[in-house]
């Protein structure tokens, strides 16, 4: 199978639900950010100090869920398509709540700004963090120019914002587990 097409040579593209669009379209431009994310999330389980086979095993599920997620931002809400699309998890949201607090257990509590950085698998923790924030923005701009607001882009929504805390948390307890200290913001 050939990687190349042709297809896009004028600018537009195809959505899984078969319509023809600019490639600035705001469905192109939500998934786009998603698999951005979504390459972040590799190359954060490609740092990955020995030993986090939790934090791998995460990430890899991570990955997975934007998958899916990719699939209905490139599907047009009132496609027959939708019918062979595997919906997000109900306890996707619930289940990244359940990770960040178990990574916060070995963390001091944060009372004041930190700075990103640190090690560098923390710090590309931090750029996956900032990456995800921009698809939650780009999702809900999808949601109100669609009027997508209830049903599998209320839960992609959600989860990216679940998906953000999660990498600011990851962050910091890479950053422990590797021996540096949170660098505090001073003002």
């Amino acid at each position: 199978m050939k990687v190349y097409t042709g297809g896009g040579d004028k600018g537009k593209t195809s959505l899984f639900s078969g319509e023809r669009v600019p490639k600035h379209h705001v469905r192109i431009e939500a998934y786009g950010d998603l698999d951005e994310l979504n390459s972040f999330l590799g190359v954060i389980a490609a740092l990955l100090p020995a030993g986090e086979q939790a934090v791998r095993d995460d990430l890899e599920g991570m990955q997975s869920a934007l998958f899916l997620a990719g699939a209905w931002l490139a599907t047009t809400p009132d496609s027959s398509a939708t019918a062979h699309l595997t919906p997000m998890p109900a306890t996707a949201a619930k289940d990244l709540e359940q990770r960040i607090d178990a990574l916060s257990e070995v963390l001091p509590e944060l009372r004041a700004f930190i700075l990103p950085g640190g090690q560098p698998v923390a710090a590309w923790a931090h750029v996956g963090r900032t990456v995800c924030r921009r698809c939650e923005r780009k999702v809900t701009h999808l949601i109100e120019s669609t009027d997508g607001g209830e049903g599998e882009l209320a839960a992609i929504q959600v989860y990216l914002n679940r998906l953000s805390d999660y990498l600011f948390v990851l962050a910091r307890y890479l950053n422990k587990v590797l021996g540096t200290p949170d660098t505090l913001w001073k003002k």
